[in-house]
């Protein structure tokens, strides 16, 4: 009798834009995903996917999926999972999309090999970089899913592919940068500046949620220091640019790398190439290390002077920033806006500057082309039914999308209701968009209007403590069906809004703190809380 042998199943097509390992991988998952259905699919090992391949790394299957939570942390709890998983657990966690995806789909796509750059995770630094390097090498040492083929080890670095044009940070578009105002009034501690963009003549369409991702340049008085301590001059010609532009719009001057620091100690030596090994390494010998920017790593070391060329070598490429939008094209039809904070500050006797803050707040010249890119958000966005209740919560620059939320139900008639928490330091300096938002009041668009001040009076006021204060009505707003949205600071504020959502769901909800804490869990997976943190 002749045995009948299933053959290998095959759900994606050659044709389709993938190499043989991952059409073989997504045949086995979606096998899988289609069960018994399905003739030829299998049971899995715990930790792998069809076909004996690691799991990748999937949001609903990350306990360490949390921005408040400490890197070592984060990895203590992934050290038995697969490789994908241990991967996006040294990710930041805040699915900013800096990087040009959430933190799930960039660990998936480093382990796939599809992404080469383990330097994209902006809000996780070098802590992050350090990890995926560390990973990457022990993937390749122990033969791992994740390590590539020998016969590739040689191969030269694969561009990254190009997207639409202004819809990826590999493709971005030139904008012209209409204008500024400042959103303090005198007496406030910080400056924030509401920034327009005119889009008329780019490819960019958005929606309210979306983010804008912007191309910023150094400071120039920043670029002829470290040129002025290298001791060379700004003309010399690298890679067919001046050393002065390249510094100004190719290179980042911000934490020093730890290739710099690779560098500086091979050029010095004793206690000082030790302190410059044990940075390159993520100590602190000195307890400054939080602080030092490739200027000031160039101080600190003033006997390594590294030839130019050399030194661009060891120094990080200058990463775009991204911004939530805060118009609605609904409104504000062909351009787009943003709500930034200036960063500034003194240290030991220097003054530094937020690169993208800074560049937008004061250097760039009105109806200057901008380079900039269209990032669309990840679960970001306004419910569907217009006529659903919306709770936005967004403290200081926090107010960006919810300003562009109630632009757009303003501009659609919205039937919804509309609450919105903002909170600052101080009302009489720090009440960002106050004309704005008073003449939505008097329009019937904002509901209700519920403001914290940190420094208004002898206690500190937060966002969280109005949340508690008017309880009962937003347990009757959660309740009645609408949606929650916070945006601001991932570490702290994000945290603290989440419990005064569990504690108003125990207090008048009379739910224990198991269900209560269910109960966000529960707001979460319906998409009903939703986050735009940093």
């Amino acid at each position: 009798m002749t045995q009948h042998v299933t053959p290998p199943l095959v759900l994606i097509p050659e044709s389709a834009p993938f190499t043989a390992d991952q059409r073989s991988w997504l045949s086995g998952y979606f096998a899988a995903l289609l069960g018994p259905a399905v003739e030829g699919a299998t049971a899995l090992a715990p930790g792998e996917a069809p076909g004996g391949a690691k799991k990748l790394a999937d949001n609903d299957d990350a306990p360490w999926h949390d921005p408040s939570m400490p890197i070592a942390d984060r990895m203590e709890m992934a050290k038995d999972r697969p490789d994908a998983q241990k991967l996006m657990a040294a990710m930041a966690q805040q699915d900013c999309g800096q990087c040009g995806y959430n933190c799930a789909d960039y660990a998936n796509a480093i382990f796939l090999k599809s992404e080469e750059r383990l330097n994209l995770c902006q809000p996780g630094g070098k802590e992050t970089l350090r990890m995926l390097k560390k990973l990457d090498e022990e993937f390749g040492a122990s033969g791992g899913a994740a390590a590539a083929p020998k016969a590739e080890a040689a191969a030269p670095k694969k561009e990254p592919e190009l997207g639409p044009l202004g819809y990826c940070r590999e493709n971005p578009v030139e904008a012209t940068f209409l204008g500024r105002r400042r959103l303090n009034e005198p007496g406030g501690e910080k400056e924030t500046w509401h920034i327009e963009i005119d889009l008329k003549d780019t490819p960019i369409e958005y929606v309210v949620g979306d983010s804008l991702g912007l191309f910023p340049a150094n400071a120039p008085a920043l670029v002829d220091a470290v040129i002025a301590e290298l001791g060379t001059r700004p003309e010399r010609i690298i890679g067919g640019k001046t050393l002065r532009n390249r510094l100004l719009a190719d290179y980042s001057l911000g934490a020093a790398p730890d290739g710099l620091y690779q560098l500086l100690s091979l050029l010095t030596s004793g206690e000082a190439r030790r302190k410059a090994q044990a940075l390159a390494a993520g100590e602190d010998p000195d307890g400054d290390a939080a602080y030092l920017d490739v200027l000031g790593a160039l101080h600190k070391f003033p006997g390594a002077r590294p030839d130019a060329e050399v030194f661009l070598e060891a120094l990080d490429e200058l990463q775009p920033r991204l911004y939530s939008i805060s118009s609605s094209p609904k409104m504000d039809v062909g351009k787009v806006s943003l709500t930034v904070d200036a960063v500034r500050y003194n240290h030991r006797s220097r003054l530094r500057l937020g690169v993208a803050s800074t560049h937008l707040g004061e250097r760039l010249p009105e109806q200057t082309k901008v380079k900039i890119y269209l990032q669309k958000a990840h679960g970001f966005a306004l419910p569907e039914d217009l006529s659903k209740d919306v709770i936005m919560c967004g403290p200081g620059t926090g107010i960006a999308p919810f300003r562009a939320f109630l632009r757009e139900r303003a501009a659609t008639k919205a039937p919804g209701r509309n609450w919105l928490f903002y909170g600052h330091q101080r009302q009489a300096s720090d009440f960002f968009y106050k004309d704005e938002l008073t003449q939505l009041k008097d329009d019937k668009v904002l509901t209700r209007l519920s403001l914290a001040w940190s420094r208004d009076g002898k206690e500190k006021t937060y966002v969280q403590d109005r949340m508690r204060e008017t309880g009962a009505e937003l347990w009757k707003w959660l309740e009645g069906g609408a949606h929650f949205y916070v945006c601001g600071d991932a570490k702290r504020m994000a945290k603290d809004v989440e419990r005064a959502i569990i504690d108003v769901a125990a207090s008048h909800g009379g739910k224990n703190p198991d269900e209560a804490v269910a109960y966000l869990a529960a707001l979460k997976k319906a998409g009903r809380y939703q986050a735009d943190v940093y």
